[in-house]
This record gives C-alpha cells, sequence and structure tokens, in this order.
C-alpha cells in the first residue's frame, strides 16, 4: 500500500464497546459491565455473537480501498485488507477453529462475481492457518439494504434470509466460529447469521471484518 493511501486509514482502537467494537470518541464513553464497556444499543439488546472487531473506521480512507474492492473486481486488494484484520482481530482469530464468511445471494455473487467477504476469510486462513469454509452459511433469499431500517425492521428484514448448508452440523458442533465480513454496520447482519450458526450446534460465534461504521450517535458526543 502506497504511503498516501495509508496516510488516509483510520484504524479502530481502543477505547471500542467490548461487544460490538464500535468506537468510542473517547474514554468513558459507555456503560460499564463487569466485561468492560459496552455501548447502549448492546446493554439493551445483546447479540448472538460474542464479541466483533474491525481494522479500519469506514470513512473516506476505508472507502477509497474497500468500494473498488466489493464493486470494481479489484480483488488483489483482499489481502492488505486482511493483514489489518489479522492485527486488529488476533486474539478473535486466534481462539477460532472456524473461519466462516457472510454469504452473498446467488443472484448477486452472480452479478458481483465473487463475494468479497469469502476473499478476505480466504486470506485471513491462508495468513493464520485456521480452517476456511466459505460454502457452510448461506443466504437463501436476498435482502434490501438495511442502512435506513431501524432495529426491528432490520430483524424482520433478516428473518430467514441465512441458513446452513446440508450437512453442516458435524462441521460445527462445538466449533468456535469466527465470521468474516468487509463492513459491520449495524451488526443485525452478523447477529442473524451467528443465531443460525450458534443455532446449528456451533460453540461461539465472534466477528471480524475489515471496517467499521461508526454510531453517529456516539459521534456526537465528540
Amino acid at each position: 500500500m502506497c504511503p498516501a493511501c495509508f496516510s488516509r486509514l483510520s484504524f479502530v482502537t481502543p477505547p471500542l464497546c467490548e461487544v460490538c467494537g464500535v468506537p468510542f470518541p473517547h474514554d468513558g464513553t459507555g456503560l460499564r459491565q463487569p466485561e468492560g464497556f459496552w455501548c447502549e444499543a448492546c446493554v439493551a439488546a445483546p447479540p448472538a455473537f460474542s464479541a466483533a472487531r474491525a481494522a479500519l473506521r469506514y470513512d473516506d480512507g476505508a472507502k477509497a480501498l474497500i468500494l473498488p474492492f466489493k464493486h470494481r473486481d479489484r480483488t488483489e486488494l483482499a489481502r492488505p485488507l486482511a493483514r489489518h484484520m489479522a492485527r486488529a482481530g488476533a486474539g478473535l482469530l486466534r481462539a477460532a477453529d472456524l473461519l466462516v464468511p457472510v454469504p452473498l445471494h446467488r443472484w448477486r455473487l452472480f452479478r458481483r462475481r465473487h463475494n468479497q467477504a469469502a476473499l478476505l476469510a480466504s486470506e485471513l486462513s491462508r495468513m493464520s492457518g485456521k480452517r476456511f469454509d466459505p460454502m457452510l452459511l448461506r443466504r437463501v433469499r436476498p435482502t434490501k439494504p438495511l442502512g435506513e431500517l431501524g432495529a426491528r425492521q432490520r430483524e424482520a428484514a433478516l428473518l430467514g434470509a441465512f441458513a446452513l448448508a446440508r450437512g453442516a452440523g458435524p462441521k460445527l458442533a462445538g466449533r468456535r466460529v469466527l465470521l468474516i465480513d468487509d463492513v459491520l454496520t449495524s451488526g443485525a447482519t452478523a447477529d442473524a447469521c451467528a443465531r443460525v450458526l450458534l443455532g446449528g450446534g456451533a460453540a461461539a460465534v465472534a466477528v471480524l471484518a475489515a471496517a467499521r461504521v461508526p454510531d453517529p450517535r456516539l459521534e456526537r458526543l465528540s
């Protein structure tokens, strides 16, 4: 990565929510829990996943990498993004037994020609030696963009959107799964995937993403 591109990146570092990984604007933000500080959203409705981390804040610098990677076939960007993810989620990666990417619906995969989460998971598998299964989790129906929806609307939109592949049970039983995605926004998609994986026998599910969208409510506090 050239110095100009690298200098535009904003890395997610503490302070952050111990559960969903959303960056806090300053120390003391969030609500104290036995495990550390949580954001209000996680206290009100704890997600199914145990923890989520991301390498980058999803700002203009991150978009300059992720949007071409996602929409313009710049698949070579998977490797530098995965390197940053491996640093940010080192603890989650060490604890994982299995890497599973968030799946695309088959029609979106046909149009895009690649699943960016699967490419990131493949690179992370190569770096860490952890097993990678791109076919274990399926998106069985398309979903509309969730950005403008409220929490209940997101839950309704994702209901029944994900399912396990046939024969996934033995692969999941007792395993600690690390779910891989490119951008973590509200966490609703990761939560829906985690519920399916846990229902299929996974011991725990954590999440690792290339970038995290900051919570605008928290950003106003800075």
